[in-house]
């Protein structure tokens, strides 16, 4: 058997995520189960810091992290542009390329590195064949694909358009597998998972930015025509005191997290079945072999016995696979990105979310009887 038989499963969660699942995978480096990872999925701010853990570069990540702005990720976009090139433009390749490391660089040291990383994204081609997800893999995809993938997984539907990777056109990967945890489980040289699930705590999306603009356009009220946006801004106000969306943007972004929340949230409930169905079938195992013994005659007993394993172990059946899950979420630190208006991401929240991540996985490693330090080789 490899020596490497853990994989690592990082959901997407934006900047909360990433500070998080960095505080996840500092305190994971820690434990002697570090040296025995052979894979991560991950998908959107998973595939980033998956991608940088496979190069044992959190530390580097951290640094990067905690210069981070908002700007620096997702940059909005200029009003005339609106809406034919997205709300924002993605910022992120270019702040990497600036202040962390050369992203095809990045990419051809993660193809020769000894821990795989697979990320997933979403498939928005015409002509898609219904399948919409992708899967990359460090160890069989082409650098150049690779590194856009990583970036296109990354790509939140809401503020930029998707990318062209290879011959698709990809966006943000939470669409399909937020949470590729099935994924890990069906590998099978796997005899045990450690996964980050973000569990998020979305901000109300308010209508302080439409009544700053009322305010500005009350003095040229007058106007018909301004007149009449005023009205149409003090029916976006009526709706949200009714619970409704405000705008289009708020029913989409709406939609979205049901979307990502949803297919999260059926990627455990799968996995527990599964495991829950594996019981079971190891439960009727031993109850048909104890049947087999009881009504064999005197003699042939152990080879009733022996027909029933048999007769199992020549049946497809899943695996029964170690699985250690940590949560988090982002709390009073939580750092969102918004459509406009963004406020500045502050260093202590970054370093809290961080702790808050590495204190996850402590608590749940610790519970598992998985101590930092003192047994890592």
């Amino acid at each position: 058997m490899s020596d490497r038989d853990v994989a690592i499963v990082l959901s997407g969660g934006g900047m909360n995520g990433l500070l998080l699942e960095l505080g996840f995978l500092k305190r994971l480096r820690e434990s002697s189960l570090w040296p025995r990872v052979g894979w991560i999925y991950g998908t959107s701010a998973g595939a980033l810091a998956g991608t940088m853990a496979a190069l044992d570069l959190l530390d580097e990540l951290e640094e990067f992290a905690l210069g981070l702005q908002p700007r620096d990720v997702f940059s909005p976009q200029r009003l005339w542009r609106l809406p034919l090139n997205g709300l924002h433009e993605y910022a992120l390749p270019d702040t990497i390329a600036e202040r962390l490391l050369d992203p095809l660089d990045l990419a051809h040291s993660l193809a020769a590195a000894p821990i795989e990383v697979v990320v997933f994204a979403t498939d928005v081609s015409e002509g898609n064949d219904g399948t919409y997800e992708l899967a990359f893999s460090s160890h069989e995809t082409p650098a150049e694909t690779m590194v856009r993938a990583v970036f296109a997984s990354a790509a939140i539907s809401a503020l930029v358009l998707p990318l062209p990777v290879g011959d698709r056109i990809v966006t943000d990967g939470g669409w399909v597998r937020n949470f590729p945890l099935a994924c890990a489980l069906d590998r099978p040289d796997v005899e045990l998972v450690v996964a980050f699930r973000y569990v998020p705590r979305y901000p109300h999306l308010g209508v302080e930015s439409l009544v700053r603009l009322r305010r500005r356009l009350h003095p040229f009220r007058a106007a018909p025509p301004v007149r009449a946006f005023i009205a149409e801004l003090d029916e976006a106000e009526a709706r949200e005191q009714r619970g409704e969306p405000i705008h289009l943007g708020d029913m989409l972004v709406r939609l979205m997290r049901v979307a990502i929340q949803r297919n999260t949230a059926l990627e455990e409930q799968l996995v527990t079945e599964r495991e829950n169905a594996i019981l079971e079938v190891d439960a009727l195992r031993a109850d048909l072999v104890k049947i087999a013994q009881e009504h064999a005659r005197p003699g042939r007993r152990g080879r009733a016995a022996r027909a029933v394993e048999e007769r199992f172990g020549h049946t497809a059946l899943p695996r029964s696979v170690q699985r250690i899950t940590v949560r988090g979420s982002g709390g009073e630190e939580s750092l969102e990105q918004n459509f406009r208006g963004q406020r500045e991401w502050t260093e202590h929240a970054k370093r809290a979310l961080i702790a808050r991540g590495y204190a996850a996985a402590d608590t749940e490693l610790r519970a598992r009887g998985v101590d930092p330090l003192e047994q890592a080789s």
